[in-house]
């Protein structure tokens, strides 16, 4: 890329900062405890609908993973999420009633936090159906990657997106309120993955998985994007193009090898396809508030109404980040 192309993406990253400032007024502070945030900690951002039924889980996972704080966004839940989280004391909530579609599917909301709490802190920006595994994640937690990742002078980290389902009918076994999601979607696909360069934001470009072959099988390449950068070492100079499958500065999107090696990467265990997945997709259909006229939803719908099994004779059975590396979907890189 030019010298003009390079003026352009930092215009387009002023832009996108500008906007995100703007778009605060759209936030209600329902309990901010960002005072307690103290220097060095990680923090968790996250935008949530109705996912109270995932949120005990969500919250102890990454609290023994060693997230210090969550900050949250929530698009007008009535299911109880908002007491819920506000009750917590690790947790500052904001509530908004605005358009997720027009604050870019949530991500103006998150870089304005970003830019007002996350500065000098390693940031984590997740689903709550989204479960980060990295190497040694079993008996290291993420500060140690943090403080590697450090003093490796890196200030990104990649995961891809890995969809789990259930053997058997997506609505076969019933999710309860606090339980691991992966008792019930404990498989995925170990191959069906196609890597493109996007040489305008230097990240790689990820698609595949069930979702392509379940719910794209007539056109893969509209299937959803499953490479993400959650991790970042954040300034607020910096910014997310689009969820978190990109970033402005585009150097923070190279989280990958370019020399022949392999550079330390996690994966995202994605848990959408629960039993509570059915009326979850028919309201966001109904909302449309997502992507391209809501057309994953739209595929969601069409397939839900065969009863769809994800599950193939292909399938396998997670079982740990080792299985994950062996099978090429993450790496250890130098960290030994």
């Amino acid at each position: 890329m030019g010298v003009l192309g390079t003026y352009r993406l930092r215009l387009r990253r002023k832009r996108y900062i500008a906007r995100a400032i703007r778009k605060r007024r759209e936030l209600r502070s329902v309990v901010n405890r960002t005072v307690d945030i103290k220097p060095g900690q990680i923090l968790l951002f996250s935008t949530q609908r109705n996912e109270k039924i995932r949120l005990p889980y969500f919250l102890k996972y990454y609290r023994d993973l060693g997230v210090d704080h969550f900050l949250i966004v929530d698009n007008d839940s009535d299911d109880g999420s908002v007491p819920y989280l506000a009750s917590q004391p690790d947790v500052s909530v904001w509530h908004t009633k605005a358009s997720y579609k027009r604050a870019r599917f949530g991500v103006d909301w998150l870089n304005y936090l970003q830019w007002k709490y996350a500065h000098d802190h390693w940031s984590l920006v997740v689903d709550p159906d989204e479960f980060l595994v990295y190497p040694f994640s079993d008996t290291r937690p993420l500060p140690a990657l943090c403080d590697w990742l450090d003093a490796s002078e890196i200030r990104s980290f990649g995961a891809m997106l890995l969809d789990m389902y259930p053997k058997g009918r997506i609505d076969g076994q019933p999710y309860r309120e606090g339980q691991n999601p992966l008792e019930i979607a404990s498989w995925f696909d170990s191959g069906n993955y196609s890597v493109k360069h996007n040489s305008t934001y230097q990240n790689l470009w990820i698609q595949g998985g069930p979702r392509a072959r379940a719910f794209f099988g007539d056109n893969p390449g509209r299937a959803p994007a499953l490479n993400k950068t959650p991790l970042v070492k954040w300034h607020r100079s910096y910014v997310y193009v689009s969820s978190t499958h990109m970033l402005l500065p585009r150097k923070l999107n190279k989280t990958y090898d370019t020399t022949g090696g392999e550079k330390a990467s996690g994966v995202l265990l994605h848990t959408k396809f629960l039993d509570t997945f059915t009326q979850k997709a028919l309201e966001e259909l109904k909302r449309k508030q997502h992507y391209s006229g809501s057309v994953e939803y739209k595929a969601y719908a069409e397939a839900l109404s065969q009863d769809p099994d994800l599950w193939c004779k292909w399938s396998e059975k997670y079982i740990n980040w080792r299985q994950l590396e062996i099978l090429g979907l993450m790496s250890k890189g130098n960290w030994a």
